[in-house]
């Protein structure tokens, strides 16, 4: 079974995208911001990790590129869901190693198959 790293600050989102994932069969790991999900990183691996960008503490930029420092988080996709959908952000995301940028409100069916894509 697939594990997946749910970052995001807000509550309510956590549990929508953890509730998304569980029922399509993913383990979810979830996260309250950028540093929570840094130290969860530490210890295990995931084959996803699905991070907010505006949060306090760490950002999912920050995030990003703190895991794509870590040789054990080269190759796992890190896909960022925000509100956030300026070319800008996009290309900073993309510049810190960023797999791809979903855009909040997200539809379940397109975030699980976005992550279909992307998950080995």
């Amino acid at each position: 079974m697939h594990s997946i790293l749910a970052v995001d600050d807000s509550a309510s989102m956590r549990q929508m995208v953890t509730f998304t994932l569980k029922s399509a069969g993913y383990n979810v790991v979830e996260a309250v911001d950028g540093q929570d999900a840094w130290e969860k990183a530490g210890g295990r691996d995931f084959d996803l990790v699905l991070t907010d960008q505006n949060m306090p503490r760490m950002d999912g930029i920050s995030l990003t590129k703190k895991l794509r420092d870590n040789p054990k988080f080269k190759a796992t996709p890190i896909l960022i869901l925000t509100t956030e959908s300026s070319d800008q952000m996009k290309q900073a995301g993309r510049s810190a190693g960023a797999t791809g940028w979903l855009v909040k409100p997200f539809d379940p069916a397109k975030l699980l198959e976005v992550i279909k894509k992307v998950v080995r």
